[in-house]
């Protein structure tokens, strides 16, 4: 066959072929369509043949069986052999030695924890190791209100707020403390500590800036964690370095797409016990542009006049604070945590937040409490520079009497972190183990005195460390506790005794 009669041939077929694509219903409609599609875009030809291609050759494919074994099968004494070796990994790691001294000597507290407090061994102690502040334990009103919120709505609600968890006490919660503050709004968690750890992420994500301090708390530290936010530190308390880092931001950024920036800071320091000096964060807050976080953990219901924060006691608006976090745990003697803020900021939580969303509401009889105890500060306003007092009463005893040890806390913090003196940690030339066991016999011997303290517990620095940032751990540290349900004279008491056992000890280990 000559050239010329195949080509023919080849022509006929596919005129033929044609013909009869004709004859099929839609073909016209089909051939426009890919016509088009190839003048406008042959590259979306190209994809949409690939598909077409894939799909008839997944479909053309021979099955195969899921439920064929694909393993090596054991006999049963080579699988109890295997069962035999196998070493499960602990769930906690080892004790260390000074683990294993503080739970042999480890107070056990039966009953409630006011100032006069029982241990199982059957002594009373003065309790300076509690957050009973205000000693709202001790309110028999409070008691009584709590009895008949328990009576009437159970134990919990045994569900997540989203779902059938809200109940009209946690209405009224979030309302008491949204009026508190004097901010449009509020939103309860069951969980103090996985309140900031929740809302940081629900606003922060990968690609967003954090800025916040060496010495944040573990929650803190958890919630950057969790956001993946590329997170800058700056020297605690060090305005002039949060400066030098967020103009470092803004600087960078400047040619880069817009993202979410933020500040996070503690008013009242978990491991240091000072205060941050809100008003000149605020001050360069809105000079950059950022967003403030503000953790109020252990400054709600302490600072200011009334008690409101540490908002009150800079005298500045609260709304000029994009979020407030507080604890309902501590100083107010209930439990669970708030994020206090605008109505966008508190509504975005309701569907973002883990920690609102996954788990249970908040026990009806913590929020009462919570509204109950809010509503006593507003009707005592007094009892807050009563703590005040409290605290530079016991203060006096310690601090500049004592030629061992000095307080790092702010003076408003009813907390008292008293770490030994750096001169005196030179010369013995202690490492911070070393300090940390030498304190822990003074919390022993300050026992043996009747009186109950406690020291600063930290996470060990490892599970501390957000990305490559240099582990930040805080200087072993005393914590003192003080109360409003002691007297003057007993606060002066329990003072001498911690004073006197700090130097028996230190004056052995010479």
């Amino acid at each position: 066959m000559e050239l010329h009669d195949a080509q023919i041939l080849v022509q006929d077929f596919f005129q033929d072929l044609s013909v009869r694509f004709q004859k099929v219903p839609g073909s016209a409609i089909l051939l426009r369509y890919i016509q088009s599609s190839y003048q406008n875009d042959p590259i979306r030809s190209a994809v949409e043949l690939f598909l077409f291609l894939f799909a008839v050759r997944y479909l053309l494919a021979p099955k195969y069986s899921t439920q064929k074994q694909n393993y090596v099968a054991l006999s049963e004494q080579e699988i109890d052999e295997l069962v035999d070796d196998w070493t499960p990994e602990p769930l906690v790691g080892p004790q260390t030695a000074l683990e294993e001294i503080e739970n042999e000597k480890r107070p056990v507290i039966v009953g409630p924890t006011g100032p006069k407090t029982k241990l199982s061994s059957g002594r009373t102690v003065t309790n300076l190791a509690s957050y009973n502040f205000y000693n709202f334990v001790s309110n028999e009103m409070l008691k009584e209100k709590a009895i008949q919120t328990l009576r009437t709505y159970g134990v919990g609600p045994c569900g997540p707020p989203g779902f059938y968890g809200t109940q009209d006490v946690h209405m009224k919660t979030e309302a008491d403390i949204a009026s508190f503050l004097a901010v449009p709004a509020c939103i309860v968690y069951a969980q103090a500590f996985s309140t900031i750890s929740s809302v940081i992420p629900a606003f922060s994500k990968r690609g967003d800036i954090i800025v916040a301090s060496t010495a944040s708390n573990f929650a803190i530290r958890k919630g950057i964690q969790i956001s993946r936010s590329t997170v800058r530190w700056y020297a605690h308390n060090d305005m002039a370095d949060l400066e030098r880092v967020l103009a470092s931001i803004t600087k960078e950024q400047a040619s880069k797409p817009l993202t979410r920036r933020f500040i996070i800071a503690e008013s009242l320091s978990d491991n240091v016990g000072d205060l941050t000096p809100l008003a000149a964060m605020l001050a360069l807050k809105h000079r950059y542009k950022f967003r403030l976080i503000l953790d109020e953990s252990w400054s709600f219901g302490v600072l200011g006049r009334t008690g409101r924060g540490a908002t009150e006691h800079a005298g500045v608006s609260a709304a000029d604070v994009d979020m407030i976090i507080g604890s309902l745990a501590g100083p107010l003697c209930a439990g669970g945590g708030f994020c206090a803020g605008s109505e966008e900021i508190v509504e975005h939580q309701r569907i973002s937040a883990a920690a609102y969303t996954f788990s249970a509401a908040l026990p009806a009889m913590l929020a009462t409490m919570a509204s109950e105890t809010l509503n006593l500060l507003q009707l005592e306003p007094g009892v807050v520079a009563t703590l005040r007092e409290a605290g530079r009463t016991m203060r006096a005893q310690l601090d500049p009497r004592s030629e061992w040890v000095r307080c790092v806390s702010a003076v408003e913090n009813p907390v008292l972190f008293l770490v030994v003196k750096d001169e005196v940690v030179r010369q013995r030339r202690w490492t911070n183990e070393e300090v940390a066991k030498v304190l822990q016999e003074v919390v022993d011997e300050t026992l043996q005195n009747g009186v109950l303290i406690t020291r600063l517990r930290t996470m060990p620095a490892a599970q501390q460390q957000v990305g490559k940032e240099t582990p930040w751990l805080p200087p072993p540290a005393l914590k003192v506790c003080v109360t409003v349900g002691l007297s003057r004279k007993e606060l002066e008491k329990a003072g001498t005794h911690v004073r006197h056992a700090v130097t028996k000890i230190m004056t052995r280990k010479r």
